[in-house]
């Protein structure tokens, strides 16, 4: 028999951290699939080994967005209704009455297909865009040598990792708001945003104090003890980033907010925002001679809090308008 569960009604911080777990649980698992082969290539292998792991890992995520990208806006959303689609659609069907569909009760319409389509395409240029900017910055940091570039490799598995649990707690703060949204729960979204922030903020501020403390430990995960220069480089980056996981918490539940408000758009803006700041800022404040390569890693958290500022002054002029536009119940 199945439990129908709902984000409409109960304890709101529980009710969003109970479905955001079984996230965070998946894809940390996943991370520690991608942290081995860079714990095992920066131990065994060498400084050089582990900078090359990184660019090569940079070209083929490029090659894959590309991939994506015409996959997520045409073939795939095609081809997969007819292969696993048709599996999952049994499946749901099968275990989910409320998802048959009835006759008189069609459940895809031509503007919901218009809807899914204009999401997708929106998501895969917000991806193309953060990744097409890491490419960018990745290209700075390799002028400055094979130390940087391997303690930079390091550094950002740790950092991933690190703030790998608030991004899937930003996934379900949008499943919430987008749940909450259609069932024109006004009281109740403008509930669950503070208690999101607050969550995230604490969360946030609690990992930034870990890291910063144990920057060394975790680098020596990844690199042996005896290079001293690659983790003073990692140290530096880890405790000048890691120090405003802030900042990219609030911009996670930023970016699925405007998912579950319908302005995809404004997450794109946000990631322009973000992103093309921190690339500016890196080239700008790395060639200053007395900033150096802690150019590239302050720029990270000052396109964080730029990014945030906008969504934040976003919501307050437009909230107004988004609550008025909440469907009417019946």
């Amino acid at each position: 028999m199945c439990v129908e569960r709902t984000l409409t009604d109960g304890k709101i911080t529980t009710t969003i951290l109970k479905f955001s777990v079984p996230m965070i649980i998946g894809n940390l698992l996943q991370q520690f699939y991608n942290i081995v082969d860079t714990l095992i290539v920066g131990q065994f292998v060498g400084t050089n080994a582990l900078a090359a792991v990184l660019n090569i890992g940079l070209d083929l995520l490029f090659v894959l967005v590309l991939k994506w990208g015409v996959e997520g806006a045409a073939i795939a959303t095609v081809i997969s209704q007819f292969v696993s689609g048709v599996g999952i659609g049994i499946y749901v069907m099968t275990r989910y009455p409320a998802f048959r569909i009835r006759k008189g009760k069609g459940f895809f319409t031509a503007a919901l297909v218009k809807e899914i389509t204009h999401f997708s395409l929106l998501t895969c240029i917000q991806q193309s865009i953060m990744n097409f900017g890491i490419l960018l910055v990745q290209g700075l940091i390799n002028s400055f040598g094979i130390v940087v570039m391997a303690a930079f490799a390091a550094a950002v598995k740790i950092d991933s990792f690190a703030y790998m649990p608030v991004q899937d707690f930003g996934n379900a703060f949008s499943i919430f708001v987008a749940q909450n949204y259609g069932a024109n729960q006004i009281k109740r979204i403008k509930q669950g945003i503070k208690s999101a922030f607050m969550v995230a903020a604490l969360f946030s501020l609690i990992i930034s104090v870990v890291v910063f403390l144990f920057a060394k430990p975790l680098l020596c995960i990844f690199v042996p003890h005896q290079e001293t220069e690659v983790i003073a480089v990692g140290m530096q980056y880890l405790r000048i980033e890691g120090a405003c996981y802030l900042g990219i918490g609030w911009l996670f539940l930023f970016y699925g907010l405007y998912r579950a408000m319908r302005k995809p758009g404004m997450s794109v803006v946000l990631t322009v925002i973000s992103l093309g700041s921190r690339v500016i800022l890196a080239y700008v404040l790395s060639a200053i001679p007395a900033v150096g390569v802690a150019g590239i890693w302050i720029s990270v958290p000052i396109g964080w809090f730029l990014a945030d500022a906008a969504g934040l002054l976003y919501y307050c002029k437009m909230r107004t308008v988004f609550y008025n536009r909440l469907p009417v119940e019946g």
